[in-house]
């Protein structure tokens, strides 16, 4: 827990401080954050291994981030809901935090998709088939 949270950044370097805390927040505690993290890293370079075009990459990068980006709100939801209900069950703070994995899914099941039509045919040539 960081020390003065509720306080508002008072200049620029104190606003990226605590956009890298919350980067660094979601790699050490959630584990799908470092699995797409790794994930992405991997499809990346395996597209500059491929040498695919700077535009396919790009489309690479947009999704992983995509990602990440769902990930982080993923978290951020779950944190908001637990703090205004607490160890409470609440069927609108279920749909809240299913909705939110659900968000998830789908971008990771769209990346996927867009990763494997981007990336499978330069390999299979590379590979001579």
């Amino acid at each position: 827990m960081r020390v003065g949270a509720w306080k508002v950044a008072g200049d620029l370097p104190a606003s990226f401080r605590y956009a890298a805390q919350g980067l660094a927040y979601g790699f050490a505690s959630q584990r799908n954050f470092r699995i797409h993290v790794i994930t992405g890293a991997l499809v990346f370079l395996l597209g500059l291994w491929l040498r695919l075009s700077l535009d396919r990459l790009a489309v690479l990068v947009l999704t992983v981030a995509a990602v990440l980006v769902l990930e982080l709100l993923n978290t951020a939801t779950e944190a908001v809901v637990d703090l205004a209900i607490g160890r409470q069950f609440h069927p609108l703070a279920r749909i809240a935090k299913d909705c939110a994995a659900a968000a998830v899914l789908v971008a990771a099941l769209s990346s996927m998709m867009i990763a494997l039509l981007l990336l499978v045919p330069p390999l299979l040539a590379r590979l001579g088939f």
